[in-house]
């Protein structure tokens, strides 16, 4: 081989991994998530367990993917060791669907048909329609078809470059002399491990050697050991992603390691040991694409038929490895909360975004207690009650500093644009959330302080506050329960009642200001209510800047401080009518 034959097979090998990583990104993005999800609600049956793990991986063509993903599950302890581990045996079988579609290079025909089964006849085809899809596609699931189309295509194309990059090596006597030595069961192995652990991905590697077997140099006896080192060494993935995770996930990745550990070493055993006694003729025989992807398939499937009656046993072996202490079990509390937020999940926006939901939600639920809870200390003051305010402001807080620092990180991953706007949405929801628990601490030292005090407002003043604060909740009632069921017409129920607010908190004041004049109120209980007003009047606008939010989603032709002024005929005449039974409902008397 020349310089040129080199640099055609170092191309080659450059379009196959940016064709199988443009694919397999395609397939997430097609899936929204819904694999993950899946994955989540697995019932701890064995034999499910194995069929998803081989159904997800097959889909998005990477059993290394698959096993990361458990890390993640079990190291947010979304899923358990036990549920994990036939989700990573059938995960090494899905992943041989990816040398049984290389194996179609391999097709050698006259017939038309046949030969259109043939990758390198039907992949330009793929290419053209990807790309229309891509660059005419209005949707973001058109153009993630197409992304699998285009993704696919370059990987066949890149196989193609390789095989023909390396076929004048057969009748190179020093290249098939250094293939011969792989007979050599060890140094198979060692190499396949090598090999899948540099570029961390066992369907691209087997990819490489269905390449390399058209110089005809490898025999069935050859490939074997070096398919099971290529078992193994896709193992590193999930240990370079347990690191750093709680010992529940290095425990999972542990079992991918120990499973393909021990199906190689039982399968390499059986197959000498029969392979003495019977001396099989097949041995000898040069392999091809085909011959590869069968024993892919037929090691996976042989050592999950072994182990599954073990599981339980993988599972011992690890917790041996990782043995169980106090620290697991003295971490529980407020922290727990933020364990979805895993760092792994980003390699999987749709799921990432669910586990930020998720986490928002609840934060939204706590918003809406601590000012609630707030507001009550001016007819019911309790020290308990006031300390728990500030409790819940403080964790808020960690909700607000988590869920930004997840968010940011993820907005920085290729999102289709319909992702990025329940980001940025969020983004800015969490800080509205998060504001409002300020304005309820605010609440609480204005209520403290006049408990201190002793202060009270005039039964007049206490009237109208209560009917202010009963406003306040119902407005901030309907935004969090807008944004927790993602209901629209809910949060189209929020602008109307905080213009009404809006009006309610300048004729409270006008109410304090006559009062004041007619010696019925003092300066300092006006300033206090000035300032109760001014916080329920913000809490308003935060609830308002949630629901607008919400509405822009379904539609990007509003702008965020101009809503009103978008509303059709029909729906302003909907809008005024919901602001008038407003008035009805909060009319200070």
């Amino acid at each position: 081989m020349n310089i040129f034959g080199f640099l055609s097979l170092l191309g080659g090998l450059a379009l196959f991994l940016y064709g199988m990583n443009v694919m397999g990104g395609g397939l997430e993005k097609v899936s929204g998530g819904k694999l993950e999800r899946i994955l989540e609600k697995l019932t701890s049956n064995p034999l499910k367990a194995v069929l998803l793990g081989a159904g997800v991986t097959a889909v998005i063509q990477s059993s290394s993917a698959t096993t990361v993903m458990l890390v993640g599950f079990v190291n947010s302890g979304i899923m358990k060791l036990s549920q994990a581990v036939g989700i990573i045996m059938g995960a090494n079988i899905g992943t041989t669907a990816t040398s049984w579609i290389l194996s179609l290079t391999g097709i050698e025909s006259d017939n038309f048909f046949i030969s259109m089964l043939k990758p390198s006849s039907f992949s330009p085809i793929l290419a053209v329609i990807g790309i229309i899809l891509i660059m005419g596609g209005n949707s973001d699931r058109r153009k993630d078809v197409g992304e699998i189309l285009i993704g696919f295509a370059v990987l066949m194309f890149g196989m193609d470059a390789m095989s023909s990059a390396v076929k004048p090596l057969a009748d190179v006597p020093e290249f098939t002399g250094i293939l011969t030595k792989f007979s050599n069961p060890l140094l198979g192995v060692l190499v396949g491990a090598i090999l899948t652990a540099v570029i961390q991905s066992s369907s691209a590697s087997v990819g490489i050697l269905q390449a390399l077997s058209v110089t005809g140099a490898f025999t069935y006896g050859s490939v074997i050991p070096i398919i099971m080192g290529q078992n193994i060494g896709t193992c590193v993935t999930a240990m370079l992603s347990a690191v750093g995770a709680n010992k529940g996930a290095k425990r999972t990745a542990f079992v991918h390691l120990y499973f393909n550990i021990i199906g190689s070493i039982v399968f390499l055993a059986v197959y000498t040991i029969l392979n003495a006694v019977f001396h099989f003729s097949f041995a000898n025989e040069t392999v091809g694409v085909a011959g590869i992807a069968a024993i892919h398939s037929i090691f996976n499937i042989f050592a999950t038929l072994i182990l599954l009656p073990f599981t339980k046993g993988l599972e011992k072996l690890a917790y041996l490895t990782i043995p169980v202490d106090e620290s697991e079990f003295s971490k529980a509390g407020e922290e727990e909360v933020f364990k979805i937020l895993d760092s792994r999940f980003l390699a999987t926006p749709n799921f990432a975004i669910e586990q930020c939901v998720t986490v928002a939600k609840q934060m939204a639920e706590i918003t809406r207690d601590t000012l609630v809870s707030a507001k009550n200390l001016f007819t019911d003051y309790s020290e308990e009650m006031a300390i728990r305010v500030e409790r819940q402001e403080n964790l808020i807080d960690k909700y607000d500093d988590k869920l930004s620092a997840y968010l940011t990180q993820l907005n920085s991953q290729n999102l289709s644009y319909r992702d990025s706007q329940i980001v940025s949405t969020l983004i800015h929801s969490i800080n509205d959330f998060e504001r409002i628990a300020d304005h309820g601490v605010n609440l609480m030292e204005i209520a403290q302080k006049m408990n201190r005090k002793e202060q009270v407002f005039s039964k007049k003043a206490q009237s109208e506050m209560e009917i202010f604060g009963d406003a306040v909740e119902d407005i901030l009632d309907r935004s969090v329960r807008a944004f927790v069921e993602n209901n629209m017409e809910l949060a189209q129920t929020v602008e109307p009642l905080e213009e009404v607010i809006d009006d309610l908190n300048k004729e409270v004041k006008k109410r304090h200001i006559k009062r004041l004049r007619k010696g019925k109120c003092t300066i300092d209980l006006g300033l206090v209510l000035a300032d109760v007003a001014a916080n329920y009047e913000r809490v308003a606008d935060h609830c308002s800047n949630i629901a607008v939010y919400m509405i822009q989603m379904e539609d990007n032709s509003i702008e965020a401080h101009d809503y009103i002024n978008t509303l059709t005929e029909e729906n302003r005449e909907q809008f005024e009518q919901m602001q008038e039974t407003y008035r009805e409902k909060y009319q200070l008397s």
